[in-house]
């Protein structure tokens, strides 16, 4: 793109039309910071204890299937005792155990079933069935034809045997014990196909549970989540009160709560907003006014150290007057009751106009001030005293920050529907680490010896937002002897093709 060298022009460098155009509010830093998740903590207090109860669950029903399975079997062994009690029989004085076919068929179905028994007499003698199996010693807790049971290992083999003390005056003095037993293989399968039959389905259970657990919660913070997405759509100067239809009723204090906080702010805003501009319009009268007479007596001052010092109050007062009106355009910029009327207007004919405003001053500081575009329109929607009031703040930073000799360079150009208006000069840069702060309120970089108040970029930052557009810090095109510098764009989106 062809370098146009600008040419003087009577227009002021700093348009002070845009004071009563400018609104918004501008947005500092963002700090983000790690936060849990309230579905996270409320899955946490719900699916914790769930999963940490279940092994209990399953130790539990593994005693009452126990429990359950030995119901039936301890059953058929009292039944066999009973059938024993009833063979007994005193012949000749003599304790026998006579057993009738109808009984022994009985028996031999039990013992099919692998259930063994035995009769011991008053005097320890065997009266029949299978020796080996162990003999209970009766304790004095044990009552007398009372079924009691105990689990015994017989041959290496785990077996549960049901066994009483019978005591009838028929059967002569002395207890007789009766024994039945069996094998606690078929309890234990019993047990374990209850278990399998209650824990296997709790696998399939317990993911869905959790499933629809995090469905549901997720479907009860929806609100929540939609309050957020309300609350980032805000404009940075919003501070109205948030609408509370359709809010549920455990989150409406919450909202009222933020509203109230939310009207407290606004009032601190406007209340500060409101002393700064009374009190940068106060100060720009005596502020006029001595820089006038301060012109008048340096015409007439003939002593060289009063010139000295008069220029030095003139330039004093300027600073002071800067400084004054760009508090002024800040105030207005946080005023939210401000209305900005958008045009449609060639972006490339108003920054040509505004560099030229500058030309007399880049002469003054020995710097080559220089405008580069395709010489075709850019349009934009937008409000011309504040994109030229942004432009002069960025022109104005550029040649106090640029030495003598250097460089300054103002293009216009356009990339997939955005224009893109930069700045460009031959200074000393800014450092990665101060760019993110370059554009707070009254932040200077350290170790300049610029004079500035601080405000020029922060006011920039305010008047692209209300254009929706951003500015940007990138490093300078490097070309020719230009080696560093610091380049600021500013991109708008285009409103015609």
């Amino acid at each position: 793109m062809p370098r146009q060298t600008t040419r003087p022009d009577n227009t002021s460098p700093i348009n002070q039309e845009a004071l009563d155009v400018i609104r918004g509010g501008s947005e500092g830093p963002r700090f983000e910071q790690y936060h849990r998740s309230l579905l996270g903590e409320i899955l946490d207090w719900l699916l914790g204890p769930l999963f940490l109860l279940w092994p209990m669950s399953v130790a539990i029903t593994y005693v009452v299937a126990q429990n359950i399975s030995n119901t039936p079997y301890d059953a058929g062994l009292s039944n066999a005792l009973t059938i024993l009690e009833q063979q007994l029989q005193v012949e000749n004085y003599k304790l026998v155990l006579d057993i009738p076919a109808a009984a022994k068929m009985a028996l031999r179905a039990i013992e099919n079933d692998g259930v063994f028994w035995k009769a011991v007499g008053p005097a320890g003698q065997n009266l029949g069935g299978d020796a080996e199996l162990p003999t209970p010693t009766r304790t004095p807790s044990e009552q007398a034809n009372t079924v009691y049971f105990q689990n015994k290992t017989l041959r290496d083999f785990e077996i549960r045997i049901a066994y009483k003390w019978v005591e009838q005056a028929s059967l002569g003095n002395g207890s007789i014990l009766l024994v039945a037993a069996e094998s606690t293989e078929r309890r234990t399968q019993l047990a374990n196909d209850i278990i399998k039959g209650v824990i296997m389905p709790q696998f399939f259970v317990l993911p869905i549970a959790a499933l629809l657990i995090w469905f549901g919660l997720s479907r009860g913070i929806a609100p929540l989540n939609a309050l957020q997405r309300r609350l980032r759509a805000r404009r940075p100067d919003d501070l109205s009160d948030i609408d509370e239809r359709g809010a549920p009723a455990e989150i409406i204090p919450l909202m009222n709560a933020i509203n109230d906080l939310l009207k407290r702010l606004s009032n601190n805003i406007e209340t500060q907003r409101r002393f700064v501009a009374d009190a940068a319009h106060q100060l720009k009268t005596p502020l006029a006014g001595l820089h006038t007479q301060a012109e008048l007596a340096l015409r007439d001052a003939t002593n060289t150290n009063v010139q000295t010092s008069l220029e030095q109050i003139l330039a004093g007062t300027t600073r002071a007057t800067r400084l004054v009106n760009q508090l002024l355009l800040m105030a207005r910029a946080e005023n939210p009751e401000g209305v900005i009327s958008l045009f449609e207007l060639d972006l490339t004919h108003l920054a040509q106009e505004t560099t030229l405003a500058w030309v007399d001053e880049a002469i003054r500081r020995g710097i080559d001030l220089g405008f580069e575009s395709n010489d075709k329109p850019v349009w934009v929607r937008g409000q011309p005293l504040l994109l030229a009031e942004a432009l002069n703040n960025l022109i104005d930073n550029a040649l106090r920050y640029t030495p003598t000799n250097g460089r300054v360079t103002v293009s216009i150009g356009e990339s997939d529907a955005v224009a893109i208006l930069s700045v460009e000069d031959s200074g000393p840069g800014i450092p990665l680490q101060e760019r993110t702060r370059i554009f707070d309120r009254f932040y200077r970089v350290l170790g300049t010896n610029v004079d500035g108040s601080g405000l020029g970029l922060a006011i920039v930052k305010e008047i692209l937002q209300h254009h929706s557009g951003t500015v940007e810090i990138k490093d300078p095109i490097v070309s020719g002897d230009i080696q560093s510098g610091t380049r600021f764009e500013l991109r708008l989106p285009i409103s015609k093709p």
